[in-house]
C-alpha cells in the first residue's frame, strides 16, 4: 500500500478520521469479579482485556524479592480469534515476551512500587481483536485495571501509536496505516507531568521528523488520558449508587 493512499488531498485517512483524530474509546472496569482489579477496553476496532492481581508475597523464586519495593509482572497474550489468521500463539513467543517486557517497563515507571516492599503485582493483558496499536491498547486497558485494584500510581500512563504520512504526524494508527508502511512510533506518557514511561520505534525515521512526532504522540496520549479519566469517574459514581443503596 502506497503512502499516498493513506491520506487523502483532503487530509481524511482510510477509515475517515483526521490526521490527529483518535478512535472512539470505550472501556469497563471492574468486569471480573474474582481478580483484584480488571478492565475490558476497545480502542477503535482493537479490544484488550486486562486483569490486575495483588499485590501479593512473592511466588516462584524468593531471588527475585525487592527488599525496598514491588516487582511487577506482566503478562501479554493474544487471543487465537484475535486477527484473521487463525494461528495458535504459543505463551513465551518473541512478540509476546517483548511486548510483555515493554508493559512492565511503563507500569514500572508509574506505579508506586515503594508502597509494596517485597511483594508481586500481576497484569495480564490479553488482546481479543486486533487492528494495530496493540502496545497501546494494552497498556490502557491495564492502567484502567491498577486503578480498579486500587494500586497507587504517580499518573494516569497513557499510551498511543503515531506514524507519519506525507510530512504529516497520524494519530492512533489502525492496522491497515500500520502495516502501510509507515515510520511509526508507540509513547507512554504520564500526562499531567509530561514523563514518557516508555518510547518503543521499530521503523527508521528521519530526526528531523521526530520532535513533531513525539509531539503528535504526547498530544494523542493526553486526550486518551481524558477519556480514561472520565472512564474512572463514571465507574467511581456508578460504585458509590451500589454501595450507597
Amino acid at each position: 500500500m502506497a503512502g499516498m493512499e493513506l491520506l487523502s488531498d483532503q487530509g481524511y485517512r482510510l477509515d475517515g478520521r483526521k490526521a490527529t483524530e483518535l478512535r472512539k474509546v470505550q472501556a469497563r472496569m471492574g468486569v471480573f469479579a474474582q481478580a483484584d482489579g480488571s478492565a475490558y477496553l476497545e480502542q477503535g476496532n482493537t479490544k484488550a482485556l486486562a486483569v490486575v492481581y495483588g499485590p501479593h508475597e512473592m511466588r516462584g523464586s524468593r531471588s527475585r524479592t525487592l527488599h525496598d519495593q514491588a516487582v511487577i509482572n506482566c503478562q501479554y497474550s493474544m487471543a487465537t480469534f484475535s486477527t484473521a489468521e487463525r494461528k495458535r500463539r504459543p505463551h513465551g513467543d518473541r512478540k509476546s515476551t517483548e511486548m510483555s517486557l515493554h508493559l512492565k517497563q511503563t507500569f514500572e515507571a508509574a506505579v508506586m512500587t515503594q508502597l509494596y516492599p517485597r511483594s508481586q503485582i500481576d497484569i495480564y493483558v490479553k488482546i481479543l481483536q486486533s487492528d494495530g496499536g496493540n502496545y497501546s491498547v494494552c497498556v490502557n486497558a491495564a492502567t484502567l485495571a491498577v486503578i480498579d485494584a486500587g494500586i497507587p500510581m504517580r499518573d494516569y500512563v497513557c499510551a498511543c501509536t503515531v506514524g507519519f504520512v506525507d510530512e504529516t504526524p497520524l494519530a492512533d494508527l489502525c492496522y491497515a496505516e500500520e502495516g502501510g508502511g509507515v515510520s511509526s512510533l508507540a509513547l507512554a506518557l504520564l500526562p499531567r507531568g509530561g514523563q514518557i514511561a516508555l518510547l518503543q520505534m521499530d521503523a527508521r525515521l528521519h530526526q528531523d521528523h521526530l520532535e513533531r512526532l513525539i509531539e503528535a504522540a504526547m498530544t494523542a496520549c493526553k486526550g486518551v488520558g481524558k477519556v480514561l479519566d472520565e472512564v474512572v469517574r463514571q465507574h467511581l459514581q456508578e460504585v458509590s449508587v451500589l454501595t450507597s443503596d
